[in-house]
């Protein structure tokens, strides 16, 4: 929750200006609904990025006071957020809620980033791979091939979120084994999909976790918000 559409166009004019004129990674920015269509504006059709929403509501339409529904959003950008730690867990957003929104962002064209991740006490409990399976497999189960090959999956320890802690690139493959195993196992035949690791990603540190097997990208957070960091987090994806 950052940036009015007008701090949104400054950001982006940033980002624009320090970047590779062909940089090696693909490029999805994710800003609120109020700073969508400006930054869809200010990017101009730039073919380096690609743009999503950080939510949607899983119906269509209907009497939902506040809410944005996926078809609302498709005129306007490529990719929905699902499943987000901090919709998990400040907002009570179940596994059942998160499927229901993911086959929302299905139905209206769009691609869906589904967030998975354990918190720091199911870490503590040594259940991290077993909230990371349960987690993916109710976002996807019952999905076919083509649908499945549509998402990507993000790796976001909701302990790494904000805090300057981050896991170690072990931990990032590790989970993302997880992931890529259950995908496998819910496809009828060999699907790919994207996995990401988000979780405190700075300059410093993205080459190290982009260097994970398994591990094909970064949902990054807090420095998203300085177009330097995030410029140096591009570079290091190569």
């Amino acid at each position: 929750m950052h940036k009015t559409p007008a701090e949104a166009r400054e950001l982006v004019r940033s980002l624009l200006g320090q970047l590779a004129a062909e940089p090696a990674a693909e490029l999805l920015l994710l800003p609120p609904f109020t700073a969508l269509e400006a930054v869809v504006a200010e990017l101009a059709g730039d073919p380096r990025f690609r743009v999503g929403a950080q939510n949607c509501h899983y119906e269509a339409e209907g009497a939902f006071t506040g809410e944005i529904s996926a078809p609302m959003l498709a005129p306007l950008c490529d990719y929905v957020l699902v499943g987000h730690s901090e919709r998990r867990h400040l907002m009570a957003e179940s596994d059942e809620l998160v499927r229901m929104k993911l086959d929302a962002v299905l139905a209206a064209g769009l691609l869906p980033v589904l967030a998975v991740g354990e918190t720091e006490a199911e870490r503590r409990a040594g259940a991290t791979e077993a909230v990371v399976e349960r987690q993916t497999r109710a976002g996807l189960a019952g999905l076919g091939v083509e649908q499945i090959g549509r998402c990507t999956l993000a790796y976001e320890p909701v302990w790494a979120i904000g805090t300057g802690a981050t896991a170690t690139p072990d931990d990032a493959a590790a989970a993302a084994a997880v992931i890529h195993r259950v995908v496998q196992e819910l496809s009828s035949e060999e699907v790919a999909v994207r996995v990401l690791y988000g979780g405190s990603v700075t300059a410093a540190n993205a080459a190290s976790l982009l260097s994970a097997p398994g591990v094909r990208g970064a949902l990054v957070g807090g420095a998203s918000l300085r177009a330097d960091e995030f410029a140096g987090i591009v570079a290091a994806a190569g």
